[in-house]
């Protein structure tokens, strides 16, 4: 029997769920939260391990085919590794990856590489332990980097986020690339956003992917445009000779909604059809009012079926046409 498909209104395929497990992290980047922190919402407006079993159930009948677990950082979130064995076997699920920080990580990359997960996305916005403290406001660099090596060693496909922000990292970016040259690894730069709790830093943004590629370009000329995967929210590139490869991910400018196959629930059940909208649907009520699966499955499809062109209709859409949430609130 042919696999279900979903398809939004503007005929784009949506395959991909990003859900956030948790909008708690032992970080505070710059970029996602303010140096106090964000308030946490309670552990009872969470989605149970039980409803998101069902949501990912019903999802992947739906035609949901890759599932991203995050954060905050997921490793916060008690017992992440039951939700992720019961996860993994899931009908039509058939691949589960996970975006972290690697703080907490390492104690289960073995059972994370046994369980066939797919890829971890690695967030790590320096190799200089004194700017990842500056950066992170905590110094952790070691345990990030000694997840990063476990990672590797067990072969689990690695990809590094970086997150570009101006005065803080592009220092790193030149060393970040040479990370590749012997590490079959995937370096992603990320143009900031202002899903930080604060609003945007800066009156402009600076570093958007074009200024990124010509830093790099301008140190290694020979640097050539590679194959991007389906749907990929990357453009990729390759320093020839080099094992791993860069991505460059333009966040913040949105030239790649065209072809975006993903949809976010947040840690308290609030679908987001779009990173820059402000939620949909609220699932997690949908689940607790008693509802069937049948009727849940409807309030998805009319969620799709009047899903934003792009990122700056979404963001105009919003109630208040701002933007002041933590990129830990919405799931990263």
């Amino acid at each position: 029997m042919a696999a279900k498909q979903l398809f939004d209104n503007h005929g784009r395929p949506i395959k991909y769920l990003r859900l956030a497990v948790t909008d708690r992290c032992n970080l505070r980047c710059f970029y996602c939260m303010p140096e106090e922190g964000i308030k946490y919402i309670p552990r009872k407006e969470l989605l149970t391990f039980e409803e998101i079993e069902r949501l990912v159930t019903i999802l992947g009948e739906m035609g949901i085919t890759k599932i991203r677990l995050t954060g905050g950082e997921p490793f916060v979130r008690t017992d992440l590794m039951k939700l992720i064995r019961r996860i993994v076997d899931i009908e039509g699920i058939q691949d589960v990856h996970i975006t972290t920080n690697g703080i907490l990580t390492s104690p289960h990359i073995q059972e994370l590489k046994s369980l066939g997960i797919a890829s971890v996305n690695l967030s790590l916005d320096t190799l200089d332990h004194e700017r990842f403290k500056v950066i992170t406001r905590r110094d952790e660099f070691a345990k990030t980097w000694n997840t990063f090596q476990l990672l590797l060693k067990h072969k689990i496909p690695v990809k590094i986020n970086t997150v570009v922000m101006e005065g803080k990292n592009t220092e790193d970016i030149l060393q970040l690339v040479k990370l590749t040259k012997d590490q079959n690894v995937s370096v992603r730069f990320i143009e900031e956003m202002p899903f930080n709790g604060e609003g945007s830093h800066y009156p402009t943004l600076r570093w958007t992917y074009s200024k990124i590629l010509e830093h790099i370009r301008a140190e290694f000329p020979t640097i050539k445009k590679i194959q991007d995967e389906e749907n990929s929210t990357a453009y990729h590139y390759q320093v020839p000779g080099f094992k791993g490869n860069i991505g460059i991910i333009a966040a913040f400018s949105r030239t790649f909604c065209g072809s975006c196959n993903r949809i976010r629930v947040t840690a308290q059940g609030v679908l987001k059809t779009c990173l820059y909208d402000d939620g949909v649907l609220n699932i997690k009520d949908l689940m607790r009012s008693g509802v069937r699966d049948s009727e849940i499955k409807e309030h998805l499809l009319q969620a799709f079926s009047s899903r934003p062109k792009d990122g700056f209709q979404a963001e105009q859409n919003r109630k208040h046409h701002s933007i002041s949430e933590s990129m830990s609130t919405i799931g990263g």
